[in-house]
């Protein structure tokens, strides 16, 4: 190897250990404490999600202290470059780390004694809650960087001090400081509440789990199985990219740690078989990003939703396939057309059949049947994914390299390791989303973005997104779904119902229990119900009815489970919208992980990520004005085949190309076609006549592509 590639290597390896955290040796004193008490922690938390009746409160407040002593030892305050400085700052790291503890076990030995005095602080109160926070806000600004503890501390001084001086809908009395503190920390509603409680069991579990499947070398075998798959094919190596980075992501949870772990073997593959090296990067960003929609294991923000919405993960993940499938099936068009434009050609890659592969390591999946089977079976989350660990030892047995018990502690302290920043993540939101429910800014918030969209969903998903873009700036996309669901979900979900209540009073198909709401507003105009009537004239009836009125209203025109999967489609909405920071500019870690390995500037690479990650707008679309999901299972398969050839077209439309250039005509057509495809005017004719003219634009396409090849010839 010459020393040119040998620097580059070196610059590259730079540029990538650049955006992962600032973490001590593995192999000092102090990363062997971290390895031993991430596998006696694994073991505590199986523990709780398994056998253990202890009070949840008391189980969230032992995840914070352990995970806050890890994520303390983990990640250092500040960087220091000489030895002194180093053990200056992990004394100040350990205390720190003892403090979290100590602040945990306070609550579980003074929580009675808190009661006992009527709610009443004493000092030791002020201090351990003042000091549980102060260590939440700094281990999020170690693993997140400034942007959440400033939006923390805003939010709590919001309550107790500066909210009493704004006028408008947004002026708040406030609480004392002492209120705020007790919901924030001795309570169930704060750090301690919902989001923590989400976080010891599912995301836990759920993270561990994949530890468990990266260690087994199911990681590896996926790789494996996606070059043999597609790599051989025109393009291939950019198909490897989609297909590797979508099963990977769902096992890995981290577009970055997925764009890495993929990159470095997708990325010079395309590179090699002919792709533009910007093009290259930004399709891994796209498909890694794609990979906390993919089912049966999506990101944390999934385990939230389900939690949000008490739908069962089964059912969420149910519903997710499809949309996730389309979504990488987008980015697939996209290296398709690139592909035929840039002349990519087959690379020969050094990889054994397809059916050898799958032989040797077909037992890497058998955890996913299990996970799955559980899951559709009844059983809860944790119990699944606690024993679809055990299927993955026990199915490694199968392999060359049986996991042994090394292997397991490794799986055990990775899985704590991975967790700490995450753990700590949703601990400090949690705080937010306490501020939320206490002040009750969320329905004003979502009464907000109704006022300033007048009523429109498009205007609403169109403000929703662009906060969404603002948020993922600073916040993690899970941190910035949970702050998203909570403000705006109402808004969204009352839009969407509302939507299809004016479908029923336009097709004459009210149910008459709801027709009595409207007696109560105007008894004239609710006997124009018995009819079909314009949407006009029923968008101005529905906008008399009080707004008291309306949730009743809803309750009773719209089926109960029907109205369950509005507020589904809602969630996912804004769970697809916020994974768009991965990938959109000026801030996309994603897609300056990828630009690293490609050796691309990282804004254009962004930008071109942006583009190829088209179906992260696109799919939240379908769910809001469709019945993508809650749909019959004939309208769901409709619509995600006439969606397939709608994203294709479009594709066209945007690169100018299908299997050979499109002129401006052409182009105008495919364009036509996608929209005929995926606009939702309910019409089957509609949507085929836009298939046929796709068709025969594709082929037309292709004709030339040949004729020109005949003439080359």
């Amino acid at each position: 190897m010459s020393s040119i590639d040998t620097n580059t290597d070196q610059e590259t390896a730079a540029k990538l250990k650049s955006l992962e955290l600032l973490q001590r040796p593995e192999h000092s004193l102090t990363g062997r404490f971290i390895y031993w008490a991430g596998v006696l922690f694994a073991l505590v938390h199986i523990y709780f999600n398994t056998l253990s009746t202890v009070s949840e409160l008391w189980v969230s407040a032992i995840h914070f202290g352990g995970f806050a002593m890890l994520c303390a030892l983990m990640v250092p305050m500040v960087r220091s470059s000489t030895v002194a400085g180093r053990r200056v700052t992990l004394i100040l790291d350990i205390l720190l780390g003892c403090a979290a503890v100590i602040c945990a076990l306070y609550l579980i030995g003074f929580e009675d004694a808190l009661y006992a005095r009527g709610v009443k602080f004493d000092d030791l109160d002020w201090v351990f809650s003042l000091c549980a926070i102060f260590i939440a806000l700094e281990m999020a600004r170690r693993t997140t960087g400034w942007f959440i503890p400033c939006m923390i501390l805003v939010a709590l001084t919001y309550v107790f001090w500066w909210g009493q001086y704004i006028d408008g809908i947004f002026g708040f009395p406030g609480l004392s400081l002492e209120t705020l503190l007790y919901r924030s920390y001795f309570s169930s509603e704060g750090m301690f509440g919902q989001i923590a409680r989400i976080s010891w069991t599912y995301v836990f579990m759920f993270i561990l789990f994949g530890a468990f499947l990266v260690k087994s070398g199911a990681g590896d075998f996926i790789i494996e199985l996606s070059r043999c798959a597609a790599g051989r094919m025109v393009g291939g190596p950019g198909f490897v990219a989609v297909l590797g980075s979508g099963l990977m992501g769902s096992v890995s949870g981290s577009s970055v740690a997925n764009t890495v772990s993929t990159g470095v073997i997708t990325i010079p593959l395309m590179q090699k078989a002919g792709f533009p090296a910007r093009f290259a990067a930004g399709v891994e960003a796209a498909a890694s990003t794609g990979g906390q929609l993919m089912p049966p294991v999506m990101g944390a923000g999934a385990f939230i939703m389900a939690s949000y919405t008490q739908i069962p993960y089964v059912d969420v993940i149910a519903v997710a396939a499809l949309p996730a499938l389309l979504y990488f099936l987008s980015v697939g068009f996209f290296v398709r057309v690139e592909a035929m434009r840039s002349q990519a050609h087959a690379v020969e890659l050094d990889t054994r059949p397809i059916g050898e592969v799958f032989k040797d390591g077909w037992h890497y999946l058998l955890p996913l049947v299990v996970l799955v089977s559980l899951l559709i079976y009844g059983f809860t989350p944790t119990y699944a994914a606690g024993i679809s660990i055990i299927s993955v030892v026990v199915s490694s047995w199968l392999s060359r390299h049986p996991m042994g018990l090394k292997d397991i502690f490794d799986a055990l302290a990775q899985g704590s390791k991975n967790m700490a920043t995450t753990a700590m993540l949703l601990i400090a939101v949690g705080l937010v989303v306490n501020v939320v429910a206490m002040t009750g800014i969320g329905n004003t918030f979502s009464l907000m973005v109704a006022e300033w969209a007048g009523g429109s969903l498009l205007i609403t998903l169109l403000l929703v997104a662009l906060a969404s873009l603002i948020l993922g700036m600073g916040l993690p996309v899970t941190a910035a779904y949970i702050v998203l669901a909570t403000l705006s979900a109402p808004a969204l979900y009352n839009l969407i119902a509302e939507m299809q209540l004016v479908d029923m009073m336009v097709s004459g198909t009210l149910p008459e229990v709801a027709r009595t709401i409207f007696l109560l507003v105007d008894v004239e105009k609710a006997a124009l119900l018995a009819e079909p009537m314009s949407k006009l004239d029923a968008q101005q009836l529905l906008a008399l009815v009080p707004g008291d009125f309306k949730g009743q209203l809803l309750e009773q025109a719209i089926d109960p489970a029907h109205l369950t999967m509005i507020l589904l489609s809602a969630h996912m909405i804004i769970f697809w919208l916020s994974q768009d920071s991965n990938v959109t500019p000026p801030v996309c870690l994603t897609a300056f992980a990828a630009a690293a390995i490609a050796k691309t500037p990282p804004m254009a690479t962004g930008f071109t990520a942006w583009k190829i990650a088209k179906g992260l707008y696109i799919v939240p679309l379908l769910f809001a004005y469709t019945n993508f999901i809650g749909g019959t299972t004939a309208e769901v398969l409709s619509i995600f085949f006439f969606s397939v050839f709608g994203i294709y077209a479009l594709v066209g439309f945007m690169e100018g190309y299908l299997e050979s250039p499109l002129n401006p005509f052409f182009r105008l057509i495919s364009g036509a076609a996608g929209g005929l495809m995926l606009w939702p005017h309910g019409e089957w004719w509609i949507s085929s006549l836009g298939l046929l003219a796709f068709i025969a634009l594709f082929i037309y396409s292709r004709s030339r592509r040949e004729c020109q090849a005949d003439a080359l010839a």
